[in-house]
């Protein structure tokens, strides 16, 4: 394992040693060289020759045995396109007092103080005695439990104000017009010294100060108290404060966000009120152009009838007449041969007749209802 030897460690940990690749391929590496893993030129995270779910042991690429991340890369537990369709389940955590080293081989005990400690692993360090004085409760990543793992080296982070500190500082790579490294302590902006909490170590003395209220000046983050150097070079709150606003603000926003509401509703309506206008205004037309148009084929009828029956020579006024002795005689039964028209009808003397009758003949049933 690679913790057995603390000069292989600083090998691997060291980002001026760092010579390989990342291996980012999802399928097995069966061979692997352990002279290549290290951290990352500019990201200064740790690859090897195998992939992210396997290490490397005695140049053999094996399962990793645990894990330090809570979704660990690489891992499906679900089935899908990862592991060609089957679950990987992710190893196990290790226990408070051990630790996962960035390879993944196996939970190892914590290092105690002094000893080597990989990059940026606090977690790897044993606690001090006093942990619950010296570690970081605010969760802003000092520490994790009053150790510090500084410069490859588990330390406590207890010094006082006024004493020696220690410093670590971490070239990464930036890209721009060309390529050039910058310089930072450890993170933008949280704790690179032993210095104990609400301390920091400056630069220029190397000791612990006193960090900095709101409104004072400062130069980076780690020096205010709220770990947030505004750009005006002066501490401002803390970034993870809720914000407070007025009450003002709320009665503000509460009226306009009704009124809103209001607003559109009303807008809604009239929009709606005027279709439903628009709509009936459509129908009372349509009614009013059919009831006209009916009200002129009555008229037309009427206008037909009183022309047909009323004006003089016509054949109309001929066949059925005018009279009022024509319009109240009894109507005649048919009688004679079948089909024939023959009819019998009474004389004065009271005597029958009977005879063919032309008129009679004429007068249909068709033209007898008045039809046109």
């Amino acid at each position: 394992m690679v913790l057995l030897s603390p000069t292989l460690i600083l090998f691997f940990s060291l980002p001026v040693l760092v010579l390989s690749s990342a291996n980012t391929s999802q399928a097995d590496t069966r061979t692997c060289n352990p002279a290549r893993n290290g951290l990352a030129s500019g990201t200064l995270q740790f690859n090897s020759d195998c992939n992210v779910t396997t290490w490397c042991n005695n140049g053999r690429c094996e399962k990793k045995g645990c894990r330090r991340d809570l979704f660990p890369l690489g891992y499906n537990t679900g089935g899908g396109s990862i592991g060609n369709g089957k679950n990987i389940p992710p190893p196990a955590f290790c226990a408070d007092t051990e630790f996962c080293p960035d390879e993944g081989s196996q939970c190892v005990p914590q290092i105690a103080v002094g000893q080597p400690c990989q990059f940026n692993r606090d977690d790897s360090c044993q606690p001090p005695p006093n942990q619950q004085q010296l570690q970081d409760t605010n969760g802003l990543g000092r520490n994790v439990n009053g150790s510090i793992c500084l410069n490859f080296v588990c330390q406590y982070a207890n010094v006082t104000a006024g004493n020696q500190c220690e410093l670590e500082n971490t070239g990464y790579i930036g890209y721009g017009a060309s390529q050039f490294v910058y310089i930072v302590s450890r993170m933008l902006y949280v704790h690179s010294d032993n210095c104990m909490v609400g301390l920091y170590c400056d630069t220029n003395s190397t000791t612990c100060i006193q960090q900095k209220a709101i409104g004072e000046s400062c130069s980076a983050d780690k020096e205010c108290l709220t770990y947030n150097c505004m750009p005006n070079l002066v501490c401002g709150v803390s970034p993870s404060n809720p914000r407070q606003f007025p009450t003002w603000v709320y009665i503000v926003a509460g009226t306009g966000i009704f009124g809103g509401m209001i607003v559109t509703l009303v807008v809604l309506f009239c929009i709606h009120r005027r279709q439903r206008d628009n709509e009936r205004e459509k129908r009372r037309q349509y009614w009013r152009e059919q009831n006209a148009f009916r009200q002129n084929i009555l008229q037309m009828h009427e206008t037909a009838q009183a022309s047909l029956f009323l004006q003089p020579g016509s054949r109309r006024s001929a066949l059925f007449g005018t009279s009022t002795e024509d319009s109240h005689a009894p109507m005649m039964q048919y009688g004679g041969t079948p089909g024939g028209g023959q009819r019998q009808y009474v004389t004065e003397d009271g005597s029958y007749e009977g005879g063919y009758d032309e008129q009679l003949i004429m007068r249909t049933p068709y033209m007898h209802d008045n039809r046109i």
